[in-house]
């Protein structure tokens, strides 16, 4: 990584970061080819070996080689049953006909990625990923209010400039009102939970994003199912606190973003050392993971970033009076 920036830190909300504060050269590195509508690109169909190799490394402990492969190639054994749940079906749902499934010429490894969303999100019943979703769409009114000021912020850096996007963790789509607002703008929005496409979808409709031009998936940030350099941007609000491999995540969205493209992330972080917040959190993260969809409180997911390679990282922090627990929070831009 060639340079890193700190924005700045304030406690408690701060207003917005003066235009005039000093920030690296990198800013300037907001130039991206004209754009070629990535909807036009075929979906990455195997996994990149990295994620293979991931996937290999982490179930060693509980799996034999016979039985990765099994689970690599979609028959998803689960206790010795075979799962024969929707997700292992998710790909075949997705028949946008700007987003063809695979090439024409390629073999049927979607599964893969079924698999993929198997092993690091498992399937939870319908009425707790029902209820997550409810609670997401009408519980997170005020921390969204504060936050808007850093948001607005952020995603000003991709209006009139980039018009291909990638949302990771979409959730209920929050922030597609401010940068998908334009009918040239193309959103992939993936997420590991399919009861989140409804909220994702109306909130597209009320950004104003024209319906061929959003596409939803279900999928984990660990294995993206879209090309290698597809997409000039991608998105990422409170995801990293809860994926299970936040480094093979970020080098899934270094894969996808063209060179020059720009990831955008907002995160909660563990507090400091030694305060009362971290020691709480430290207590209160095992809970926090069981309820909260495998939100962790203590991780110090700033460094992951500034480690994961990017040409340059701008990071600021803040901290939010709404969201007392999950403090503090982290925000900026790393470009490819």
């Amino acid at each position: 990584m060639d340079r890193i920036q700190v924005i700045g830190c304030s406690t408690p909300l701060p207003g917005p970061p003066s235009s005039t504060a000093p920030h690296s050269n990198s800013s300037s590195s907001f130039k991206f080819d004209a754009p070629t509508f990535f909807t036009h690109k075929p979906i990455r169909t195997s996994l990149p070996d990295h994620v293979v190799a991931r996937s290999r490394s982490c179930s060693a402990a509980e799996n034999s080689d016979a039985e990765l492969r099994r689970a690599l190639v979609g028959e998803g054994l689960r206790g010795g049953r075979l799962c024969c749940c929707g997700r292992r079906h998710f790909m075949a749902a997705t028949t946008s006909p700007l987003i063809p499934i695979r090439p024409s010429n390629a073999s049927d490894d979607s599964s893969d990625y079924a698999a993929m969303l198997d092993k690091f999100h498992a399937p939870r019943p319908q009425w707790y990923e029902e209820f997550q979703a409810m609670v997401l769409d009408k519980g997170m009114e005020a921390y969204e209010a504060e936050i808007a000021r850093y948001k607005s912020q952020l995603f000003s850096k991709l209006k009139g400039k980039v018009k291909e996007i990638l949302e990771i963790g979409i959730g209920t789509g929050p922030n597609l009102k401010y940068y998908a607002n334009d009918n040239d703008v193309h959103v992939v929005g993936v997420d590991p939970k399919r009861t989140m496409e409804k909220y994702a979808r109306a909130a597209a409709a009320a950004a104003g994003l024209p319906s061929p031009n959003f596409k939803f998936l279900q999928a984990v940030g660990e294995a993206i199912p879209l090309e290698d350099a597809s997409v000039e941007a991608v998105v990422g609000t409170l995801v990293l606190c809860s994926v299970s491999d936040v480094d093979l995540t970020l080098k899934e969205v270094k894969r996808v973003l063209k060179p020059g493209g720009s990831y955008i992330f907002v995160e909660h972080v563990a507090a400091k050392d030694g305060t009362i917040l971290k020691f709480l959190q430290s207590i209160l993260d095992p809970l926090q993971q069981a309820v909260a969809d495998g939100c962790h409180l203590t991780r110090e997911t700033g460094k992951n970033i500034s480690e994961a390679g990017f040409s340059s990282v701008e990071l600021g922090t803040a901290f939010l009076a709404n969201a007392p627990l999950i403090n503090s929070h982290i925000y900026g831009i790393a470009n490819k």
